[in-house]
């Protein structure tokens, strides 16, 4: 028998929520503004990140203690093994898996689409999800309801509550570019945690630029020889093996997460026009790259060894790949004739179509006339477009595809906190403060593109100016919550201010699993 009926305490949602108000950003009826949110004590709903839809604050709390057992079978059981393993090191308590527990997490019907269901009672905790997936996604709110990890920590509560909650997109990713700075397996695989924590689920990891080539292709082995040999600053560089590469994709589906691979073209290609002068149409390798400049190369688009050399790229990281896309660039491609570029385009678009994937470029593809039907668009310009970025958007729309938005001046996690700062970009109108990474929406950057037409939201991270990871997460957080709570919560219940009060108490387990981040103006930090 399910454990929500076994304790007795489980009350049909429809019933809960008729007395409370579905509201993200603010506090809701039903809330004890009493209940205690210091580390030692039992966190309450309204400080988890991105905000749930709809949540009402019981009475009371559960705490965890040496008799306390998960019960997750069948469908729910790698939830569970993923929970016990995070909480067992944190708590010292045993937590086995068990056919009856206090802690029971069940895959089953009738949840939010996309969501989860969760309820807190001093009797026990109940998630539940439709999928494992969203079991997920619940068990990263229960994570942000225990006190975080901490030296003199004796009493793991979690108040009393009841949360239905589901994203407001499908799509809600992250991009991190390995390309100008490599960044070796365990720096990638730490990132998938990191963002998992944030339920966000892509990782868009651009794997190839002018200034390195990072994944091994069969039957090219200079791509990675020399290609994957520099990077920015001219160090040293690195690259994926296909079996490093095959163990980042299976971590990453083991937090419910989906790479998409991105192989830059027809411009940003030194690195592999360095590896094979056949690539170039004067035969001429250039030598590797080790600047930040961009729009100087490219593919050559009429030889026969082109098409090969892509076909065996686009092939191989398809079969490599399980999740839907395949990201092909296509943005700044200045050295380029603008026809080249519309058979490019359309020529690459038949190779992914061939592969069963659907393809992902830059918005600037939505020049070329001649695209899968579906294809989608990564949104990049400013909230404000500049001239000929939306229409470019808008024809990719008007083409059956959706949007990916990833506005530069509030998404690109690379931009300055502060002009002053040693790392970081500034061209996209930095500094990009907190409050901009959160003040936008999504619906209503491109005219003509509302929220039926977009795919999602995502926060690149390019990696021209940083190298350790200590930098990369500075860069991301805090900004990459805001942008995971655009993703997640509906706009009309987004409140800056209410943000960053959650925020500040986010920063505990952001302390507690130590990741870098920066104490931006305008959060009440403890």
């Amino acid at each position: 028998m399910a454990f929500k009926h076994r304790v007795g305490w489980y009350v049909p949602l429809a019933v809960v929520l008729a007395t409370a108000v579905p509201v993200a950003g603010a506090t809701i009826s039903g809330f004890d503004e009493n209940v205690a949110a210091q580390a030692l004590a039992p966190m309450a709903a309204r400080t988890v990140v991105p905000a749930p839809v709809f949540r009402v604050q019981g009475t009371g709390s559960f705490t965890l203690d040496k008799s306390t057992a998960v019960d997750a079978r069948d469908e729910a059981a790698p939830v569970g093994e993923y929970l016990v393993n995070l909480l067992r090191p944190a708590t010292g308590l045993p937590l086995p898996m068990s056919g009856v527990g206090d802690i029971e997490l069940v895959v089953e019907p009738g949840h939010p689409p996309g969501g989860y269901d969760l309820r807190v009672s001093p009797s026990g905790i109940w998630i539940a999800a439709d999928d494992a997936a969203g079991l997920f996604l619940g068990v990263q709110t229960l994570r942000q309801l225990l006190p975080p990890a901490s030296t003199g920590t004796t009493r793991f509560g979690v108040a009393s509550t009841t949360i239905s909650d589901q994203p407001r997109f499908s799509y809600r990713g992250a991009m991190l570019d390995v390309a100008r700075h490599f960044f070796p397996v365990s720096v990638v695989k730490r990132y998938i945690d990191d963002i998992a924590l944030l339920k966000l689920n892509v990782l868009h990891l651009h794997l190839a630029d002018d200034q390195g080539w990072r994944i091994a292709i069969d039957g090219w082995p200079r791509l990675t020889s020399i290609g994957g040999s520099s990077e920015v600053g001219g160090g040293t560089g690195g690259f994926y093996t296909q079996a490093q590469y095959r163990d980042i994709v299976a971590y990453a589906a083991s937090r419910y997460i989906t790479i998409v691979p991105e192989i830059d073209m027809p411009g940003h290609t030194n690195a592999a026009l360095a590896s094979y002068p056949a690539l170039n149409c004067s035969g001429v390798a250039p030598p590797l790259y080790h600047g930040t400049s961009v729009g100087f190369s490219s593919l050559c688009v009429d030889k026969s060894i082109t098409w090969t050399f892509l076909t065996d790229v686009l092939t191989q990281l398809a079969a490599l790949t399980p999740g839907p896309w395949l990201h092909v660039g296509g943005d700044e491609s200045a050295a380029t004739p603008l026809n080249d570029y519309y058979r490019f385009v359309a020529r690459v678009g038949t190779i992914v179509a061939g592969t069963g994937k659907t393809m992902i470029g830059w918005h600037d593809i939505g020049r070329s006339l001649s695209l899968p039907k579906g294809t989608i668009g990564e949104y990049w310009d400013f909230t404000t477009p500049r001239p000929g970025s939306g229409a470019l958007s808008r024809s990719l729309v008007k083409r059956g595809g959706k949007l990916i938005m990833a506005p530069a001046n509030v998404a690109y996690l690379d931009q300055k906190y502060a002009l002053g700062e040693n790392i970081g970009t500034q061209w996209a109108q930095a500094p990009l403060t907190i409050q901009e990474s959160y003040g936008w929406d999504p619906a209503t950057v491109v005219s003509g593109v509302g929220e039926e037409q977009i795919l999602g939201v995502e926060a690149p991270l390019w990696s021209e100016t940083f190298s350790t990871l200590s930098q990369l997460e500075y860069l991301a957080f805090p900004r990459i919550v805001a942008i995971a709570e655009v993703g997640w919560t509906p706009q009309k219940d987004r409140h800056f201010k209410d943000f960053a009060s959650r925020l500040a108490s986010f920063a505990n387990y952001l302390q507690a699993l130590g990741i870098n981040y920066k104490r931006t103006p305008g959060v009440p930090w403890h």
